[in-house]
């Protein structure tokens, strides 16, 4: 057998080329865009994508997420997490003063917009910040690029300055997604579902978040999504910790399942950060001291 082939946002050079190439004995695959690479990864073209899915200053990446939950029934099975750095490349030769222009894709702009100010010429948008160095490295025009370091050196530009984005803990999360593989549990999971309401009514939102509470599944996020069916008409994306093989996660999406018009499961997957498991026997044990304080004050009731 072959390696398996994992697309991701290109071209070469990319954060996302950078985030796949952590993936070991991998063929990464270069797409044009993320509703082409999610096709790829549904159609069996190939065996898995890498999708940006958040990142720290700009939050949700629209297309991913849109496109998980409403193109394709597709799977997350595995989270990576990589620092973002952001430098303003140029050819060689080409000062800071020279620039006519700057290129790069939304996202990497938004994220360097007080330094990109101070430069005080065009901005323009590309498919990705890889495809803002080519065209830079293409072009006879002193335009630069705001891109990654491995971009700079796939396509022979230098740093103008470096590190330019905002604010200096930026990263994005990425996830791995197949079509229907569930990653084992390694006691270090979180699930992404998505619930769809039959109405809205008072309370409904509240009555989908209690039956985590109830259970002591703490929630890592809570999104809101337009379900393209008519104005004001949402439905809600919940990641929380733990792995759809727990019991109390199983019993959970069992009684949303139910209670629901759908609950689309999107995944059980290994991520980064605090162990699940022991965060949640946090909680509890924190609830059972809670118990014994009221029962102890209640057994001082005067009969």
């Amino acid at each position: 057998m072959g390696m398996m082939r994992i697309g991701y946002l290109g071209p070469e050079g990319s954060f996302s080329h950078e985030a796949v190439s952590t993936i070991e004995e991998v063929e990464p695959v270069a797409c044009g865009t993320f509703a082409d690479l999610l096709a790829s990864v549904a159609d069996s073209s190939l065996d898995e994508g890498l999708v940006p899915l958040e990142n720290a200053i700009e939050g949700t990446v629209s297309a991913t997420i849109d496109g998980l939950v409403f193109d394709h029934d597709l799977v997350i099975v595995r989270e990576i997490v990589i620092p973002i750095r952001l430098h303003l490349l140029a050819r060689p030769g080409v000062s800071i003063e020279d620039l006519t222009g700057v290129r790069s894709y939304v996202h990497a702009l938004a994220q360097c917009r007080a330094y990109l100010h101070g430069l005080d010429v065009p901005i323009e948008q590309t498919t990705s910040t890889s495809q803002a160095a080519r065209e830079v490295a293409e072009s006879a025009e002193p335009w630069a690029a705001v891109a990654s370091t491995l971009a700079g050196e796939l396509f022979g530009l230098v740093a103008l300055a470096t590190d330019i984005e905002d604010h200096p803990d930026n990263a994005t999360r990425f996830v791995v997604v197949g079509r229907q593989r569930v990653a084992a549990p390694t006691g270090h999971d979180r699930t992404t579902i998505v619930c769809f309401q039959d109405a809205d009514r008072p309370g409904s939102l509240y009555g989908i978040l209690s039956r985590f509470a109830a259970r002591d599944i703490n929630l890592t996020k809570l999104e809101s999504r337009p379900t393209k069916r008519g104005l004001g008409d949402y439905c809600f994306v919940i990641e929380f910790e733990g792995h759809v093989a727990d019991d109390l996660v199983a019993d959970c999406l069992a009684e949303l399942q139910a209670h629901l018009a759908r609950v689309k499961f999107l995944g059980s997957y290994p991520v980064t950060g605090l162990d699940a498991s022991d965060r949640r026997e946090e909680v509890a044990e924190a609830r059972r001291s809670a118990d014994q304080w009221i029962k102890e004050i209640r057994s001082r009731i005067t009969p």
